[in-house]
């Protein structure tokens, strides 16, 4: 079976955040398939509760310094990176003072504001935009969790003639999130910024919650994965609605020969 390159974009990683579904997998999954010949790049967001000394986080020069432009204000890119030595596995982290200093996951800014499409926005489009300056060409791109659903419409829409990203299969792993990632109608504005269509954005039906942005991923993913024990009904049926290739439940460890062939499939 010849070696691939997959891209996980993850909301959460063990041990940096707390141990949860999103964050065991994303851990454990890597690693078991960096381990079956693959290579891979991880990529997470750096939020201010994680402690970059005991984690030994540092800033890789070379490829922060980008500025990116939301609702035309720039934001500086700051690219971070920590080992975990038990792996042998790497993790890219993307930092900004605005969006990531704060001492909660998906809070409010310290005005009191929902920002969490501008966060989402600016993480999807950072990892995107560091794989390029890497020239590293992925043939999966696998993204985990609501706060990173809007990255199967950046893939599809906004980058769909990349030459670094067009060609890679989209994954999504879908979670029972304990505290779903909220945002506002403002996320339609941050969308409209960036030349979406308002018929891209149809599998929303207007809302932009836990299961809107799910309905929103599963739409633009070639394939979805089960990623808790439990997930909402009616998102399991809209899965069969659109037929996309599925993934049942394979625990938060030991499922990475099950993963590696559903990649396979795609």
């Amino acid at each position: 079976m010849k070696s691939r390159r997959i891209l996980y974009i993850s909301q959460e990683i063990a041990p940096y955040l707390d141990e949860s579904d999103i964050s065991l997998t994303a851990r454990h999954l890597a690693q078991e398939i960096q381990e079956q010949g693959n290579e891979i790049r991880v990529f997470m967001p750096r939020f201010g509760l994680i402690n970059e000394r005991r984690n030994q986080l540092h800033e890789v020069i070379r490829l922060s310094g980008l500025n990116m432009i939301l609702n035309n204000n720039d934001h500086p890119l700051i690219i971070k990176v920590a080992s975990l030595p038990a792996a042998k596995l790497q993790v890219y982290f993307i930092d900004n003072d605005d969006f990531f200093k704060r001492k909660s996951l998906y809070g409010p800014d310290p005005k009191g504001v929902n920002d969490n499409d501008e966060r989402s926005v600016f993480f999807v489009r950072g990892a995107l935009e560091t794989v390029k300056k890497l020239k590293w060409i992925p043939d999966v791109i696998h993204c985990h969790g609501t706060f990173v659903a809007l990255g199967m419409l950046y893939l599809k829409k906004y980058y769909h003639d990349d030459p670094c990203l067009k060609k890679a299969k989209l994954v999504f792993s879908l979670y029972d999130e304990a505290e779903p990632v909220e945002m506002t109608d403002r996320l339609f504005e941050t969308l409209k910024f960036d030349k979406f269509k308002p018929s891209a954005l149809t599998p929303l039906g207007g809302k932009t919650d836990y299961e809107a942005l799910s309905r929103l991923a599963i739409h633009y993913a070639h394939g979805v994965v089960q990623g808790s024990e439990q997930i909402k009904p009616e998102l399991l049926s809209y899965i069969q609605e659109t037929g996309v290739p599925f993934l049942p439940y394979q625990g938060v460890k030991g499922g990475g020969a099950a993963y590696e062939e559903f990649y396979n499939q795609l």
